[in-house]
């Protein structure tokens, strides 16, 4: 299980997570591509460190919405999804390019990532669009209950799928993340470390209201925001390696 995070999410003179410390401890970096975060510096910058430490590269497009951070959701049509993602994925694909890497995947950021896996027209338009580019790119979502669903609509395109699991998330009883508006939403460090080992020992989480649901998952998310959530994804790879 390869463990993800999203980064490059700095623009301007406003500064973003500790990008630097992270990129040495994870497999996979979803980086921001102009939309939401990130700028074409930010985006050089990530790139280069992410070369540096042998990280796979994902683009991280979200909704045009900077001064939300692209955690609104926007109306916007199916044409335009396609041509959104297709712009972001481009433009870090090229700049990945000039820097001699390639991008591998593309994973939705914020509010887009959330309609794509709540409505089927959404995630219909993000498959279209990564599915459509020039060349093959894997496209990652969250793994829920319906992830047999989400890999036949893939395959239709001829679209492969990355399945991904929140380590500090608590989720719902349908294998969606419990909204973070409602308590206990977000787990403590025991618990994050609980749902990991349960994750890789039993390939299972453990419902808010104590159901269990098995998951089919590729990739783990984990958060750069700061020093201490640094330090979490030191404690989860120690995890990840059997450490007690």
């Amino acid at each position: 299980m390869k463990l993800n995070c999203d980064l490059g999410e700095s623009f301007g003179s406003w500064n973003m997570g500790v990008d630097q410390e992270v990129m040495p401890q994870i497999d996979m970096a979803n980086i921001a591509c102009g939309f939401h975060a990130g700028d074409p510096l930010v985006m050089t910058k990530t790139l280069a460190l992410a070369k540096e430490n042998k990280v796979v590269v994902g683009a991280h497009p979200g909704y045009p919405d900077l001064v939300g951070f692209g955690r609104r959701s926007l109306n916007c049509s199916h044409d335009e999804i396609v041509a959104l993602v297709r712009y972001q994925l481009s433009a870090l694909d090229g700049m990945a390019q000039v820097e001699g890497i390639c991008v591998d995947y593309v994973k939705p950021h914020g509010a887009l990532y959330n309609d794509m896996m709540s409505v089927p027209s959404v995630r219909q338009a993000v498959m279209q669009a990564v599915a459509g580019y020039h060349r093959p790119v894997t496209l990652m979502l969250q793994a829920t209950a319906d992830w047999q669903q989400h890999q036949e609509e893939a395959s239709a395109l001829g679209l492969t799928l990355y399945f991904e699991a929140f380590a500090d998330r608590c989720y719902d009883d349908d294998g969606r993340l419990l909204a973070r508006s409602k308590p206990g939403a977000v787990h403590n460090h025991d618990k994050m470390l609980a749902q990991v080992r349960q994750l890789i020992e039993e390939g299972t989480i453990t419902t808010v209201s104590g159901k269990t649901l098995k998951l089919h998952v590729d990739s783990l998310c984990v958060h750069g925001d700061n020093m201490t959530a640094v330090q979490a994804i030191g404690d989860i790879r120690r995890c990840m390696a059997g450490a007690p």
